[in-house]
């Protein structure tokens, strides 16, 4: 489906951006990586305003570089991003909160409100070696849960950002079920949601649902699309995250699910402003692939109203 143009709502709550991983960048130091510098150039050619700051190490880690950077091609930052493995229990905090720290200082340096947090991996995302068993225990649930309320309470006290946890493929927070446990095992004063709507609906949940019934747990928005002939077969050979997405799984919209106009009219429901940053998985890629793209989407979200 594509937008209309004529009759698209206003969607004044919702402050649209992009990421590193829509120029296909997982890693802080990669080979097949476009350089740092082209990606600022290009998120803002494509006309975003709003970046994450993507893997720890991709961008300047050194505050007054990066503000000088951004301020140049006038973008600015609205989150930090962590991989924790909170469920392994209170042994794993203090490694946790040394990567944590440092992301959290830099973002808080760049102006940025939020810190996204990622569960392990259960597969690796780029071997596809399984790591660990699929499904937590019980008491890994509780240690994830808890862990997950400290590392909240401590990044609002010192950085005064807030958390909000990604749901991702190949994590143990990924379906309906898992994401529904999740939240109702933690605090809503402390733990928010980032709705990834590509990831959501490749393990199957339905954004709009969720959205119309956790909608005070959703802080954050990446925006996404998976496409369905590719994800039929996906699932049905148990193909891992990072194979998958070398597929094609993630696409740029409107050619895949979750339709989003109905999403983004969902959240602006919700009456509070929400950033909503668009991150087509692609690693990787060819480095000139990821500047078209990005220019059709964004005039695609534009049609939306955002």
């Amino acid at each position: 489906m594509s937008a209309d143009r004529t009759t698209a709502p206003v969607l004044d709550r919702i402050r649209v951006g992009s990421a590193p991983d829509s120029w296909g960048v997982w890693f802080p130091d990669d080979p097949v990586q476009v350089p740092w510098a082209r990606f600022l150039d290009e998120v803002s050619e494509a006309g975003y305003e709003w970046i994450e700051l993507g893997p720890y190490g991709y961008l300047p880690t050194e505050p007054a570089l990066l503000r000088e950077e951004l301020t140049q091609r006038h973008l600015q930052v609205s989150a930090g991003t962590v991989f924790t493995a909170l469920h392994r229990g209170p042994d794993v905090w203090d490694a946790t909160w040394a990567h944590v720290g440092e992301v959290a200082a830099l973002a808080q340096a760049m102006g940025a409100g939020h810190l996204v947090v990622i569960p392990a991996f259960w597969r690796d995302d780029k071997t596809a070696r399984e790591l660990e068993p699929r499904e937590l225990t019980s008491a890994q649930w509780r240690d994830l849960a808890t862990g997950t309320e400290r590392l909240a309470r401590e990044v609002r006290e010192r950085y005064g950002l807030r958390v909000v946890v990604h749901p991702h493929a190949d994590t143990h927070v990924d379906t309906e079920e898992h994401v529904v446990r999740f939240l109702d095992s933690t605090d809503a004063d402390l733990v928010s949601l980032c709705l990834d709507t590509g990831h959501y609906a490749y393990c199957g949940g339905d954004n709009v649902k969720l959205i119309e019934t956790y909608g005070e747990r959703i802080g954050y928005l990446h925006l996404k699309q998976v496409d369905p002939a590719i994800l039929a077969d996906v699932v049905a050979h148990e193909v891992p995250f990072g194979p998958a997405v070398r597929r094609g799984v993630m696409c740029e919209p409107p050619l895949g699910v979750p339709e989003l106009p109905p999403v983004l009219r969902a959240a602006q429901k919700l009456g509070v402003d929400l950033f909503a940053i668009v991150e087509q998985d692609m690693y990787p890629c060819a480095p000139d692939r990821p500047l078209p793209i990005a220019r059709r989407t964004r005039r695609f979200l534009r049609g939306c109203g955002a």
